[in-house]
């Protein structure tokens, strides 16, 4: 499966603009990816880790486009390994919820 770091750093301006400037974009995004990933095996740890990876991506590259993301990045920069572990499953389960 393809590194979701790498996938974020590939995609184009317009397309991150679309996904990030709408929270619930964001999250039908999430969901999307979810579902791809379950429909290829990925059981709750590997969705989990991929959720980990995009949340360490974003907190280090990109500027948070709307409220909703500006507290999930304050929350990412002050929680440390594990507690962002537990977001990143609790943000998979929110965006499998979503779709």
């Amino acid at each position: 499966m393809k590194d979701p770091r790498d996938a974020a750093a590939n995609m184009s301006e317009d397309k991150k603009d679309d996904i990030m400037q709408n929270f619930q974009q964001f999250k039908d995004y999430l969901g999307d990816q979810v579902n791809k990933g379950e429909k290829i095996g990925l059981g709750e740890e590997g969705l989990t880790k991929g959720a980990k990876r995009v949340g360490d991506y974003l907190a280090k590259n990109e500027d948070p486009r709307n409220r909703e993301e500006k507290l999930l990045n304050e929350l990412w920069k002050f929680a440390d390994e594990e507690e962002r572990k537990h977001m990143a499953h609790v943000l998979v389960k929110l965006a499998d919820s979503t779709n």
